[in-house]
């Protein structure tokens, strides 16, 4: 096992003891659904700053690294129901992949950022898709998020291209800016309400299957009743 791998299921466990609910915590335990959301994608793309911007409202200039992973809590409600966010701001470096993929089991969304103001974090999309895929479950929801819209000057992935992209790989996709708050909350909000449209349908075709399966037993019933007793 290398280091990394060695510090990655360390850093797992230290998880499982930070979650674990204290006192002052335990109004917040009253939820119906706790969804896992990454926000992942190459370094510097402004992952920490708009996780920032959407659960405490605030934003810094000062750029540091996310050294490994680190997440915030926050609680929401939507279509009447109280729904616990667990997002987790991963490091976007090369030297952290194995530590940060260990955290894509069991994510129910993702946020696939990256800067508009930086071609090879748009050119890293594909790679970042690829490990989804490849490291998550198959029903994770996925928004492609085209990161500081602010920098309108400075652009230079075209708002088509990511638009394209995304309709490539099959994900929704905004542009958005931590700095400015412009579709930071929207973002989240769309990728929980999509979360709970696949939930949803997947309970109905749960409850058409286990429908059918009844039907078919009380047919099965009725017919070794309707034959004659010799």
């Amino acid at each position: 096992m290398t280091g990394v791998e060695d510090f990655a299921q360390r850093m797992a466990t230290v998880t499982d003891s930070r979650l674990q609910p204290s006192q002052k915590d335990a109004a917040d335990q009253n939820f119906d659904y706790m969804f896992k959301l990454l926000i992942i994608g190459n370094s510097s793309v402004g992952k920490t700053s708009f996780l920032f911007r959407y659960a405490d409202d605030s934003f810094t200039s000062a750029f540091v690294s996310t050294v490994g992973i680190d997440f915030k809590v926050k609680t929401v409600f939507r279509n009447n129901k109280r729904i616990k966010l667990q997002i987790w701001d991963t490091a976007g470096q090369e030297r952290y992949r194995t530590i940060t993929t260990a955290y894509y089991r069991g994510a129910m969304g993702f946020l696939l950022m990256y800067d508009i103001a930086n071609q090879d974090s748009f050119s890293a999309v594909q790679d970042w898709a690829t490990q989804i895929r490849t490291y998550s479950w198959d029903n994770a929801q996925v928004i492609l998020v085209g990161n500081k819209c602010d920098l309108e000057d400075d652009r230079i992935v075209p708002t088509e291209d990511g638009q394209r992209l995304a309709e490539d790989l099959g994900f929704q996709f905004f542009e958005a800016s931590a700095k400015d708050n412009i579709n930071v909350k929207q973002v989240f909000e769309r990728l929980v309400d999509v979360i709970c449209e696949k939930m949803n349908e997947s309970l109905d075709r749960e409850v058409s299957a286990s429908n059918n399966k009844d039907s078919s037993l009380q047919d099965a019933s009725s017919q070794e009743h309707s034959g004659c007793a010799c």
